[in-house]
């Protein structure tokens, strides 16, 4: 079973949803998706965890506030304004994309706080990096139009890196676009101003890094970035695509639950 929460911040209204009891998991998605992306994953975590999935603000159903602010910084401290919202005073984390720069920014600011990140297709942002990235990104980049041609678009840029005839993922896709705005291209260049190598040292918690075979702008970035954490753990998921946990919601919650079970088993019950 999911429920569905808002909850006030000084930021804006979140969007969360949760399913299940027990220790707390805050699931972050990529751009420009929403809580939608972990719906079949959910319940499967429920099943032993305390699963909550988020709209970053600025997308879903969570407050939009105007452009201008975002950066990782400030939707890591809207992530942990929830948690403190909820009564919930450590938790793990599990991102996706650009939910994964989200994860690694919370678990390196709030380490007291973070038991374990499961960091999921992401980028390494480093120099190299950001100077590849510095124009604006074409992914999700389209100039809307009276006639709707716009959406064909976001489906034919998406089309390539989602499963071949799967027109349901890329349906979910293109609704979260709409909602997003200009956040679509938007959350692309948040990452890309994100300095994240001096972050990475400050990561104390364990760490499981996945990396989706099929994932070309991800899966180069897995090895190397798992290199840098201390203790990581690395993980290939072989046919994993960009829309990794829609796509292979089962093998997502398998891995990502036998790592969170082997963390939590040797650690101290919650207080």
């Amino acid at each position: 079973m999911i429920s569905h929460r808002y909850v006030d911040l000084p930021a804006g209204t979140i969007h969360c949803a949760v399913s299940g009891s027990g220790r707390p998991v805050l699931l972050l998605h990529q751009t420009p998706r929403s809580w939608d992306e972990y719906r079949d994953v959910l319940p499967l975590l429920g099943q032993r965890y305390q699963a909550i999935a988020m709209d970053t603000i600025g997308y879903g159903d969570s407050s939009k506030p105007p452009l201008g602010k975002d950066s990782i910084e400030h939707w890591a401290e809207v992530a942990m304004g929830l948690l403190d919202a909820l009564g919930i005073e450590r938790a793990a984390v599990v991102g996706h994309h650009t939910g994964a720069v989200i994860a690694t920014e919370i678990a390196a600011a709030y380490p007291q706080r973070i038991d374990a990140a499961v960091l999921s297709a992401s980028a390494l942002v480093d120099e190299k990096f950001r100077a590849k990235h510095a124009k604006p990104s074409r992914v999700d980049n389209v100039e809307r139009r009276a006639d709707g041609s716009h959406l064909t678009e976001l489906w034919r840029i998406r089309q390539p890196w989602y499963p071949e005839g799967d027109i349901d993922l890329l349906e979910r896709f293109v609704v979260d676009a709409i909602k997003a705005g200009p956040r679509s291209v938007e959350g692309h260049a948040v990452v890309a101003r994100y300095v994240m190598e001096t972050r990475l040292p400050l990561i104390r918690c364990p760490v499981l890094v996945l990396a989706p075979s099929a994932d070309p702008h991800a899966y180069p970035a897995a090895a190397p970035l798992a290199a840098r954490i201390a203790g990581s753990r690395l993980v290939e998921i072989a046919g994993g695509m960009v829309p990794l946990p829609d796509q292979m919601p089962d093998e997502f919650a398998t891995v990502v639950l036998d790592f969170l079970d082997s963390v939590y088993s040797s650690a101290a019950p919650p207080r």
